[in-house]
């Protein structure tokens, strides 16, 4: 049985707060991994109106906005999955890549189960986090995002808008996946 290969796709949300289902996906970014320049975004409506400001702050954006600027959940993730289709070549399979890979894959999962009856990425998700920490034997709190630069000195910066993050995180992973390949034994 051969593997198929694997296309890295950099994925990163914006909500209005930490509960799937209680709190709306307000924005989707994601690039392929090694191609970030082939990116997608969209900005969804609300599916509720609970909010945390805390949440909000951090992104910038409002329910209100979202509600006037976004589309559909299902029309937004059929976008996304076609986009995926469009990005992923036949027998490839897509990863979801991300920094906190767990919170964010959360609500895309909920979303593409909701709303599209099915998640392209399937059911699990690449942590950059617990790449690093495998990589570098580092403890869990050095794998916030700020002891990962240091360590691998991207040119991107987070600044939580979800397509810019996706391509910081993309650069991230490049960069931490490299470190895992060079300490890797070569191969026969």
């Amino acid at each position: 049985m051969s593997q198929k290969r694997e296309v890295f796709i950099s994925v990163d949300i914006e909500t209005a707060g930490p509960v799937v289902s209680e709190h709306s996906m307000l924005t989707v970014g994601a690039c392929l991994a090694y191609q970030p320049e082939i990116e997608f975004t969209v900005m969804l409506k609300p599916i509720t109106d609970r909010a945390l400001k805390a949440a909000l702050d951090v992104s910038g954006l409002t329910l209100e906005q979202a509600e006037k600027d976004g589309l559909p959940p299902a029309e937004a993730m059929a976008k996304f999955a076609d986009w995926i289709a469009e990005n992923v070549p036949e027998n490839c399979s897509p990863v979801f890549v991300g920094l906190n890979a767990p919170f964010d894959w959360s609500f895309v999962n909920y979303y593409f189960l909701k709303y599209h009856g099915e998640n392209p990425f399937g059911f699990t998700a690449l942590d950059i986090k617990a790449l690093f920490m495998g990589a570098t034997g580092c403890s869990w709190y050095d794998t916030k995002s700020s002891s990962i630069d240091k360590n691998v000195l991207p040119s991107l910066q987070g600044d939580h808008d979800a397509l810019n993050d996706a391509k910081y995180q993309a650069e991230l992973f490049r960069l931490v996946h490299e470190k895992v390949s060079d300490a890797s034994p070569v191969k026969a």
